[in-house]
């Protein structure tokens, strides 16, 4: 069997969703977004980030195309993967520092302490499966 013949339906959209993604980059890119500053906390030559990109699509809005807007859309995933991924760290960073769960929920807005730890499992989970 071909190695392209071996790929799984999830691995075909994992794929296409991957090139969705470099496309839109680039078109992000190409729109002006490569002459954002970079971010001081990332060693050079670090890409943007799709949260970034993403930014930069909203803010130059009125200059988009529906292809631009589209280009956006498909790093929304990205996007929320790289948050969920600060807001893990961020938690795991804070309980680290001697935080408590019940002061990390009331910064957060949660009801309880236990409501803010069941989202950190959360987080850490899915980012454990992806």
């Amino acid at each position: 069997m071909s190695r392209k013949q071996d790929i799984t339906p999830t691995g075909r959209a994992d794929r296409a969703q991957a090139g969705r993604e470099h496309d839109a980059r680039r078109r992000l890119l190409r729109l002006g977004a490569d002459a954002l500053d970079a971010r001081p906390w990332l060693p050079a030559p670090a890409p943007l980030s799709a949260v970034d990109l993403v930014q930069f699509a909203v803010w130059r809005n009125a200059d988009l195309a529906p292809e631009d807007v589209l280009s956006a859309l498909a790093l929304l995933p990205a996007a929320r993967a790289e948050v969920d991924g600060l807001e893990s760290a961020l938690l795991f960073i804070a309980r680290s520092s001697g935080l408590t769960w019940a002061q990390m929920a009331e910064a957060m807005g949660f009801n309880s302490p236990q409501a803010c730890q069941q989202h950190f499992t959360r987080l850490t989970s899915r980012e454990a499966g992806s």
